[in-house]
């Protein structure tokens, strides 16, 4: 039935582009289709923010744990502890606990990605640069998946969006310009490896969408990370490191077990499960969040002095979220109905939105 349903609406969306009545159509199916979907990401975007959260108190827990122990200890005993998480987690959750054999290599490259490229790119930069700088490169994310959407064709140009990218990523670097980049200054080696990171971490993104929508969530998250904690096996005997781990103090091992826990199991979670109910540049474009949170927390935390750029830098990045998320949705793009042989992925459909509401599905 749902074949025939996209099948239908394929066909459809090509009469409509030779009627020339392409842009009435549009907005027709946007507001019929779009507008109860927009209406439920309230909880979407609740649930992101507190993704934001944890990861500002990542930059924080990263630089005190490694201020006792090398950043390949702090990564390596990350992602042990968060694989035992996720394999309970597997354990007490209806469904496969192994990915199918035809998805293997994709749980590979996404555990690659997000454990020894990475989280090893990032805290070997973070241990030369400083956490202001790492979280003014992250906030790159969401142009680097926009642009990366964009070339694959799916998502349509949105200047709202695109304006709202901008504009949150001019409130970081007023945020920044305003805290005294002086001050702020880390070496250009650590810049540069956590700015390979931001690469490593927009592809995960991007990568990550589908194939969290094809199999959900949790174990697409728990698929990964397990991934990520085997890839890292090889450097067990020279960076596991017990006796000195055991004997570092308890702000350290409290901040490996954020990492492994907050960090790596409940923001992954909640990343993964946001990248299968709303865009991947909308989902990302929260990291511009981060430096203004950073500083706070600073402020909080660290005694650091609040200052007319938190004020400015932290109003326009706010006003650039908002702006983002208040884009409307944009269709599935004809290159990606295309590709999936009329089969509508979970994307920005407007055409195809009754045929894949409630799914949670890529492509059936």
């Amino acid at each position: 039935m749902q074949r025939v349903t996209c099948s239908k609406c394929l066909a459809r969306f090509r009469a409509i582009r030779q009627s020339g009545t392409w842009r009435e159509a549009m907005h027709a199916s946007s507001s019929e289709a779009v507008s109860p979907r927009q209406a439920s990401l309230g909880p979407v975007y609740a649930a992101l923010l507190v993704q934001v959260l944890i990861n500002t108190g990542t930059y924080l827990a990263g630089k005190r744990a490694m201020e006792e122990l090398p950043p390949v200890t702090v990564v390596l005993w990350r992602f042990l502890l968060c694989a035992f998480v996720f394999c309970l987690l597997l354990l007490f959750t209806p469904g496969p606990k192994l990915p199918p054999r035809s998805a293997w290599r994709h749980v590979l490259m996404l555990g690659l990605l997000a454990g020894p490229i990475n989280q090893m790119l990032f805290f070997y930069g973070l241990s030369q640069s400083t956490a202001a700088h790492a979280a003014l490169l992250y906030a790159l994310t969401p142009l680097g998946v926009y642009l990366v959407s964009l070339a694959r064709g799916h998502e349509l140009p949105s200047l709202r969006a695109t304006l709202g990218i901008l504009t949150a990523l001019a409130g970081v670097v007023v945020l920044l310009l305003g805290r005294g980049l002086a001050s702020a200054r880390g070496s250009l080696v650590g810049d540069l490896l956590i700015l390979a990171a931001v690469s490593a971490w927009v592809v995960y993104t991007t990568e990550g969408k589908p194939f969290a929508a094809a199999h959900g969530p949790v174990r697409s998250t728990a698929w990964s990370m397990i991934a990520a904690a085997v890839l890292l096996l090889p450097v067990t005997p020279f960076a596991l490191a017990p006796g000195r781990t055991f004997s570092a103090s308890l702000p350290a091992l409290g901040s490996i077990a954020y990492l492994a826990v907050l960090t790596s199991v409940v923001a992954y979670l909640i990343w993964y499960w946001a990248l299968s109910k709303v865009p991947a540049s909308r989902v990302a474009v929260f990291s511009n969040l981060q430096p203004a949170t950073t500083a706070l927390a600073a402020w909080v935390l660290l005694g650091e002095s609040l200052h007319w750029g938190l004020a400015l830098g932290g109003g326009l990045v706010i006003a650039g979220v908002r702006l983002t998320q208040s884009a409307p949705l944009g269709p599935v793009t004809p290159r990606a109905l295309e590709e999936s042989g009329g089969e509508a992925p979970v994307l920005e459909a407007s055409l195809v939105q009754g045929a894949s509401r409630g799914s949670g599905q890529a492509r059936r």
